[in-house]
């Protein structure tokens, strides 16, 4: 396969350090709406000469629009794209896929995961487990649990969303439907009491709720910067959760409204990175 082809047909690989600057660069223009080259610059402690590259890759995607000395939010696209979330919370996302794998029942067993660098990180967790089957619409979690032998893994067919890698639509509602989960785990944009547990993406979440709905167990994993709050499209009703895994940094009485409406909490504490564990 030449060079050119990949280049054509493959997504650009980005340094972890880029990945960061360009998901900060999004995340000001959705606080700001827009956002002067010099501002973003100084905001990003970069050159503008490096800015101006990130700006014309991610006008390039979609992401956002390049003006005249700056760049402005895309209305159409607020979510940030997955392979750009990867460095969002790493350290807690760790902490919240350990803690979710304790959850997991040993032996044969049936799991659905949705998409999700949180979810991905449970899936991590989950690679020497025996006996495991991982049914999920995420191209991404299929295909990094497709390399580990001991695990199972179903996939669901579907529309692929650029942004997320997530299969969504009538294919992949049926394929959920038509399979018993013992355990279902849930990435999300925001859960909170009131709100339900939501995502950016109506079709995206439709396409949860039929995973939610075979499920015996429903558990929603979330670091604290998603605790009460509330996105565009519902993905389940908190009465059909059973179980949100968070860290300590979410909102204490966010967490209260959550608990007394029937889910089960359970807060990990940020103590040290899990490099520095023996």
């Amino acid at each position: 396969m030449s060079k050119q082809y990949l280049d054509q047909s493959s997504p650009r690989a980005v340094s972890s350090k880029r990945s960061e600057r360009m998901r900060r660069i999004l995340s000001l223009l959705h606080e700001h709406t827009s956002r002067s080259l010099g501002d973003l610059a100084r905001d990003l402690s970069v050159s503008e000469a490096t800015l101006r590259r990130d700006l014309a890759e991610l006008d390039e995607q979609g992401q956002l629009v390049r003006t005249h000395g700056g760049a402005r939010e895309r209305n159409s696209q607020p979510e940030i794209p997955v392979r750009l979330r990867n460095t969002s919370y790493k350290r807690e996302k760790q902490y919240i896929a350990r803690r979710t794998v304790d959850l997991i029942p040993t032996g044969p067993y049936a799991l659905a995961l949705s998409g999700g660098t949180t979810t991905a990180e449970v899936a991590r967790g989950l690679r020497h487990r025996a006996g495991l089957t991982i049914v999920t619409n995420s191209l991404t979690i299929a295909m990094e649990c497709a390399t580990w032998p001991r695990l199972k893994v179903i996939m669901t067919g579907g529309v692929v969303r650029q942004s997320s890698f997530e299969a969504v639509g009538s294919l992949s509602e049926g394929a959920f439907r038509g399979i018993n989960v013992g355990t279902c785990i849930l990435g999300t944009d925001g859960i909170s009491a009131t709100g339900g547990v939501t995502t950016h993406d109506e079709t995206e979440a439709r396409t949860n709720h039929a995973m939610v709905e075979n499920a015996g167990r429903v558990i929603v994993v979330a670091d604290g910067s998603k605790i009460g709050r509330a996105t565009l499209a519902k993905m389940a009703d908190i009465s059909e959760v059973d179980d949100l895994v968070t860290d300590s940094s979410a909102d204490p009485e966010a967490l209260k409204l959550i608990a007394a409406a029937g889910v089960e909490v359970h807060v990990v504490e940020m103590a040290i990175s899990p490099v520095d564990e023996p």
